[in-house]
């Protein structure tokens, strides 16, 4: 093992490492294994980025016309062909192409196993946009230098904050650039974790992030204060069992779901007030079952909390085909879908159709497949959600659409590429 971790990366080694179980080997010999593993893997991303730009090509490309942005093709190229979201392939590409064009040694010590991909992938977004800003070569050849040697005894994150600092030392005034460009990509996502969480993560500039602890705390103390007084008068002297982490938590929940209740009634999507959508089976509703729920944007869950949330809840109904799960059809012979079938393909559909694209349905466009012009019809088998990005590369971009009767679809990309999207069951997440 002690040779094969010493070895150089290719296909000799690789097949030397697969034909061994780890599990008979002694313990320190496993943890070689581990890592001479950890090499390959890093020949083979270095590889990876190579394919990449082959495909998405040296510099990003804009399309003719205000419909097309840039890297509107090959971003799906590569997303559809990785099952990837467009903004994960976008994030692929630009790595790749900094570490090829821009970092030679750098994929010189990916492709021989001595830095992680992830070391690679932190020292091409750190320094990327000094490097669109013209960071001069020698700048580039010593943050390089630092970060590969930081990179033998660190971490990704360790080694991205070296690069970090050597950036601000070496080239100050494309550092401060960089702090004042990096402003406009705040931002505020959600993502799906395990045990029915989310993890919701804000990208503020640091003043505005302290505002945004500034006012949690100080609507802990405001709520503190006002519970502490009606325990006072009632009596009562409990003890809130919460930790200050869950306090923060419920704090900013409840203020979002204050001002959401202020404004709701205001703010209209598709005819339709601002909600949190919970869906849930009758049996289950009633307690005579306890299936799953599906909580809109996230997916299952439990029975207990999807009763919960529906208890207060305004209700539609929907009728699902009780074998597929999916969504039953019904026809209607205008241009603009009346308020039912806009209710109905949203619940459908969920998210935009395009392959791998999980924006929400609600903010989102209902898109006909056949075009109203050329004879299509204003049905469910005809409409579908799409984001507006994916809408334009559908009408503008090359990109074909079939929708079928069961509110699947199929796709096919300007290079003759096929790709199928299932019919989505109601009760299960997308």
């Amino acid at each position: 093992m002690a040779a094969l971790l010493r070895a150089t990366p290719g296909i000799e080694t690789l097949a030397s490492l697969i034909a061994i179980d780890p599990r008979t080997l002694e313990s320190g010999a496993r943890i070689d294994y581990l890592s001479a593993l950890e090499r390959q893997s890093a020949w083979l991303q270095a590889a990876m980025q190579r394919a990449i730009v082959a495909v998405a090509g040296e510099e990003p490309s804009v399309g003719e016309g205000i419909f097309f942005g840039v890297d509107d093709a090959e971003r799906e190229d590569i997303s559809t062909a990785l099952r990837m979201s467009p903004n994960s392939a976008q994030i692929r590409i630009d790595v790749a192409r900094t570490l090829v064009n821009h970092l030679p040694n750098t994929c010189s010590a990916l492709a021989s196993g001595e830095i992680s991909p992830a070391h690679a992938t932190v020292i091409a977004r750190e320094t990327a946009s000094a490097i669109r800003d013209g960071l001069p070569q020698f700048a580039i050849y010593e943050i390089e230098s630092k970060a590969l040697a930081h990179a033998e005894f660190h971490t990704p994150a360790q080694v991205a904050n070296k690069v970090r600092t050597v950036l601000a030392t070496v080239a100050p005034a494309n550092f401060e650039s960089i702090v004042d460009k990096a402003r406009d990509t705040r931002r505020v996502s959600c993502y799906r974790e395990n045990d029915g969480m989310s993890t919701v993560v804000a990208i503020l500039p640091a003043e505005d992030a302290q505002l945004v602890m500034k006012a949690i705390e100080a609507f802990i103390i405001r709520s503190e204060r006002s519970e502490k007084a009606q325990d006072a008068s009632e009596s009562r002297g409990e003890k809130d069992p919460r930790s200050a982490d869950m306090k923060r938590a419920d704090a900013l929940t409840e203020m979002a779901s204050q001002s959401l209740a202020a404004m709701s009634e205001d703010l209209l999507a598709h005819r339709r007030p601002i909600t949190v959508n919970v869906i849930i089976d009758l049996p289950t509703l009633l307690g005579l079952a306890e299936n799953p729920g599906q909580l809109a944007g996230y997916g299952a869950i439990p029975a207990s909390v999807a009763r919960t949330l529906a208890s207060d809840g305004k209700w539609r109904r929907f009728i699902t085909d009780p074998h597929s799960g999916a969504l039953l059809d019904y026809g209607r012979e205008t241009y603009f879908p009346p308020q039912q079938l806009v209710d109905f393909l949203i619940a459908r559909d969920r998210t935009c159709r395009f392959p791998g694209c999980r924006q929400s349905a609600y903010r989102g466009d209902l898109d006909h497949a056949q075009s109203w012009e050329s004879g299509g019809d204003t049905s469910a088998q005809n409409l579908g959600a799409l984001c507006r990005r994916h809408h334009r590369m559908k009408t503008h971009g090359g990109w074909d659409l079939v929708s079928n009767s069961d509110g699947s679809c199929d796709w096919k990309s300007p290079t003759g590429k096929e790709f199928h999207v299932p019919a989505r069951p109601i009760l299960e997440a997308v």
